[in-house]
């Protein structure tokens, strides 16, 4: 962690100071020594908070992986009747949504327990998890580029979980509001909300539904709902040894983002998966989140800072691997 900077007599920059401060005691890399070999016990001991992040995921992708194929079967199921309802007064259809709460209550709980990079790329779990679903029970086809870029798809995940940043970052009311006050998150917000902007205009206007249009308005949601989601559970976390934690404003501002991102999220990924295929829907859908998500974890919380070249180069090739 860089050096403190330098504080001034007001307020703000005492403010400023100590936030570095607990940055630099609550950031930390993992540092390779003795007893430190794969699957050792020491190697264990420091990365069993992180193991217990990804199993949370894992479990997590498949129950939503299941949860968008039984909103998909609603849909068509509606579809071939003589007067179709409303999918919304669909007992299937929220069942499917039902599910994708719990799975996304999984990867909500993940991201307090691991960097964003590492719980990210296994949303390949449920792209994988939806393929098999989809072919098994909605009859959907499955090509041959399909198998191939979900073997792509998993070498890129395991070059991502390995080369992640294998750091201990503890999520304090304090160091979420110095973030959200960084000029790279000020930059990336504004970048973002122009082209969500723009987005929606030709969806809402001009009446274009492509899946790239529909899955890009996702990740642009998604990435404020890693950001949101990981601050919250941190911040959760955090207060078991703070009590304060919860009564400071951006714990309720991070709050509200989290909800309001998923409700919409929901709402634009139900649209893909009710006009495309889930096994068309899941793996665009993943590659997209799997970006944005990085993307937030490396701009928001920093989680490449200090990292040698090389890590981020391998962990960066087995991103494109991924998309």
């Amino acid at each position: 962690m860089a050096a403190l900077a330098p504080g001034d007599s007001g307020g703000s920059g005492e403010a400023a100071s100590a936030a570095l401060d607990e940055l630099s005691r609550n950031f930390t890399y993992w540092a390779p020594g003795i007893g430190n070999g794969s699957l050792s016990g020491e190697w264990y001991r420091r990365n069993q908070i992180h193991l217990f992040g990804v199993v949370l995921a894992i479990l997590g992708n498949l129950v939503i992986s299941i949860s968008l194929n039984i909103q998909k079967y609603s849909h068509l199921q509606l579809a071939h009747q003589e007067h179709p309802r409303p999918f919304f007064r669909s007992v299937l259809w929220w069942g499917g949504v039902v599910l994708m709460v719990v799975g996304e209550t999984g990867n909500f709980a993940a991201y307090g327990f691991a960097p964003i990079t590492l719980i990210a790329p296994l949303g390949c779990m449920s792209v994988t998890g939806s393929a098999i679903i989809s072919v098994i029970f909605l009859k959907e086809n499955l090509r041959g580029s399909d198998l191939l870029g979900m073997t792509l798809a998993l070498a890129g995940t395991y070059l991502l979980v390995n080369f992640a940043p294998n750091i201990t970052q503890a999520i304090s009311a304090r160091t979420i509001q110095y973030y959200f006050v960084g000029w790279q998150f000020l930059i990336y917000m504004i970048l973002e909300i122009l082209t969500f902007c723009t987005l929606l205009y030709f969806h809402k206007r001009k009446g274009m539904k492509h899946i790239v249009i529909l899955l890009t308005l996702v990740a642009l949601l998604a990435s404020l709902t890693v950001i949101s989601v990981k601050a919250v559970s941190g911040m959760i976390t955090f207060s078991v040894t703070d009590k304060t934690q919860l009564t400071y404003p951006i714990f309720y501002i991070m709050f509200i983002i989290m909800i309001a991102s998923c409700v919409f999220q929901v709402k634009f990924l139900n649209q893909a998966t009710k006009l495309y295929n889930t096994t068309t829907v899941m793996p665009v859908n993943h590659i997209f989140f799997t970006t944005s998500a990085i993307m937030a974890g490396i701009i928001f919380y920093q989680e490449f800072l200090g990292a040698a070249f090389l890590t981020v180069f391998i962990y960066l090739f087995g991103e494109t691997n991924v998309g």
